[in-house]
């Protein structure tokens, strides 16, 4: 089932997706009506209080990153580690002000030296989750969706935190729709800019499942209905530059597509 956000007469609506249009969720008095797609704007999928990224969940990726750092890029160290270890998580907040979804435009900014896509899985929360198990994780998934950690790459390098570099406005992108079902194992997950395939990996890849993330998380803090988690990228990242469309497609979840514009002045 797949469910997501719409705009419909400058009110937000709850929808499922149906084969002639969305149908309103909820008890209000426009539940169950069906609007075609044509007459609503289609929004993010969730509204998030919190959006939070995962970084080093892919072993390929911390080895792309140390290859670029050695050919003398300004990048992120990846952790040092064996091919046995897995590395500690870096986890890190996007603000909810960054979000935009499926056809939403991403915007370059005009101080901005290095912008990068960085397709990912993401989940979101169903209900409040403190403490959790992973086991209990399960209980706690709303839906998966495609997501875009955008980056400048050059601004991560220089700061100490990283909250400039993955939350500028459109870096956070998410859509179309949520999917109920969780993704398997094998489902692929893939970044083309203008078409070109480069991005890809499987879930399996992944050094912590979303399970074992949503209870890491929970341990510190209440994550609420809503919220959103980046699951972490494949390997394959590079820039993006005003002009190119970035799709982020994975295999039972969806498929995600946007333009790059540059800031105007």
């Amino acid at each position: 089932m797949k469910i997501g956000r719409i705009l419909l007469d400058g009110e937000a609506f709850e929808v499922s997706v149906v084969c002639n249009g969305y149908q309103i969720l909820g008890t209000g008095e426009r539940a169950g009506t069906v609007v075609s797609d044509q007459d609503a704007v289609l929004l993010p999928p969730v509204a998030p209080g919190k959006i939070l990224g995962v970084g080093w969940n892919f072993r390929e990726h911390m080895k792309e990153m140390e290859v670029r750092r050695a050919g003398g890029e300004a990048v992120v160290p990846a952790p040092v580690q064996t091919a046995e270890e897995v590395p500690p998580p870096i986890l890190f907040f996007k603000p909810p002000s960054s979000l935009i979804g499926h056809r939403d435009a991403i915007v370059y900014p005009k101080d901005a030296t290095r912008v990068e896509y960085e397709g990912e899985l993401a989940v979101a929360i169903a209900r409040d989750t403190r403490r959790v198990t992973p086991e209990e994780a399960k209980h706690a998934v709303l839906g998966w969706t495609c997501a875009n950690d955008v980056t400048e790459r050059d601004l991560q390098a220089q700061d100490k935190q990283w909250w400039r570099a993955k939350g500028m406005e459109t870096f956070a992108v998410a859509g179309p729709f949520l999917e109920t079902e969780a993704p398997g194992p094998d489902a692929w997950i893939r970044t083309r800019v203008n078409g070109v395939t480069r991005q890809q990996g499987q879930v399996r890849d992944m050094f912590r499942d979303a399970y074992e993330i949503i209870s890491l998380v929970s341990q510190s803090m209440t994550l609420q209905r809503g919220d959103l988690i980046m699951l972490g990228t494949p390997p394959g990242v590079g820039e993006l530059k005003p002009g190119d469309e970035v799709e982020v497609e994975i295999e039972g979840v969806g498929y995600l597509s946007n333009p790059v514009v540059a800031e105007a002045e």
